[in-house]
């Protein structure tokens, strides 16, 4: 199968969306690690239109990218020393010098710490231990590219020791499992069962060690978006049940928007609403992935001029967004503005702060492997001029 440029143009969209998901966590009244004076309540509305969705599809989008490298070089050992180099050292970049002034934010602006951020990088940052319930150092936002390096070296691993049951599994059995509405139907079973009877009402914390609610979920997301490059009887049934999986979005949706206006704030849900609030979660999520990757599939799959750099820049963006959304919102506490005007400047830094990180970044050749870019190419030698 050749590049699919509509899931290229989905993993763009994706990340895109995750930096205005991101800045609305500044206005809604949910936990976040910088909080404009004046929360409202009504922006977790919006926010729970793709809160469902949006971390299971950017797995999904990341196992189809994985799928579509392993294939330039099927070698278990190759893949996964190129997905350590790719994830790994970025990881460790972003965790020692992007990501410490969002905690400083959050214990200067929630937590009264007086400290400046430069005593706090080389005194507080690394003491391995907590800090005001602060777990430091920290990976925040990064924790995305740990889990996925993790899940990849799971997926090696099983293609590596079990080679026939891994074809066979990617050729086969899975395209069975989720031929036709079972494309629907299995994958919803599936979340339902792990968001409202397994773990109803549970928490990501992003610690790994107990995140065991969230493994089952990405993890298998990660393994279905690596399947479908090579399936074309799970294509088959997404270009035909596209549409119920939207209207059963919608319909998952609807019922969430209830919750959050009849339960707002701190008001207690009852368990049984709990129950019903996981199954729409569910039903939304995988009704929402359905329909966006046969409407990438059917509207998308067409390459433009801008995409090649787009698709680069993904990693950069997201390495760097959202420590530029905590500061900013963080500075803006001081002057008093308005949520409109508050939104406008974090909106504005953060994509021309992401812009110049990539843009320059990607000229600095010992750069680019920190901000998750490949290294450049040698210009080829024209040999007249030997």
């Amino acid at each position: 199968m050749g590049r699919h440029y509509g899931m290229d143009w989905l993993r763009i969209g994706a990340f895109g969306l995750l930096i205005f998901y991101h800045i609305g966590l500044v206005f809604v009244h949910w936990g976040y690690h910088a909080k404009t004076a004046h929360p409202m309540e009504w922006v977790a509305v919006p926010l729970q239109a793709v809160n469902a969705w949006r971390l299971p599809l950017l797995f999904v989008v990341s196992g189809y990218a994985s799928r579509a490298i392993f294939a330039g070089d099927p070698r278990p050992g190759g893949f996964a020393w190129g997905r350590t180099k790719r994830l790994i050292v970025p990881l460790l970049f972003g965790v020692i010098m992007i990501v410490p002034p969002q905690p400083w934010i959050e214990l200067t602006t929630q937590h009264d710490y007086a400290k400046g951020f430069l005593h706090f990088w080389a005194f507080d940052y690394f003491r391995f231990g907590t800090l005001d319930g602060i777990v430091l150092p920290t990976w925040q936002h990064l924790w995305f590219v740990g889990y996925l390096w993790f899940y990849t070296i799971l997926l090696t691993l099983g293609i590596a020791l079990t080679p026939r049951v891994a074809r066979r599994w990617i050729g086969e059995i899975a395209g069975r499992v989720l031929a036709g509405p079972l494309i629907l139907i299995v994958p919803m079973a599936l979340l339902i069962a792990n968001w409202s009877y397994a773990f109803p009402g549970a928490r990501e914390t992003h610690a790994f060690f107990d995140d065991w609610q969230v493994h089952r979920v990405y993890f298998p997301m990660l393994l279905f978006g690596f399947l479908l490059r090579d399936s074309e009887r799970v294509w088959r049934a997404i270009r035909t049940w596209w549409w119920v999986g939207g209207l059963m979005a919608v319909a998952g949706y609807s019922y969430i928007v209830s919750v959050e206006v009849g339960y707002p704030g701190n008001i207690p849900t009852p368990r049984n609403v709990w129950y019903l609030f996981g199954c729409a979660r569910a039903i939304q999520c995988w009704g929402a992935i359905v329909a966006l990757i046969a409407i990438a599939d059917r509207w998308w799959n067409h390459d433009h001029r801008l995409r090649p750099m787009l698709n680069e820049a993904v990693f950069p963006f997201y390495m760097i967004h959202q420590t530029i959304i905590v500061v900013v919102a963080g500075a803006l506490l001081a002057y008093g503005l308005g949520a409109a005007t508050e939104f406008v400047i974090i909106l504005a830094a953060t994509v021309m702060g992401c812009w110049a990180f990539y843009r320059i970044g990607r000229e600095i050749g010992w750069l680019r492997p920190l901000i998750g870019l490949r290294k450049r190419r040698p210009a080829p030698v024209d040999g007249s001029a030997r």
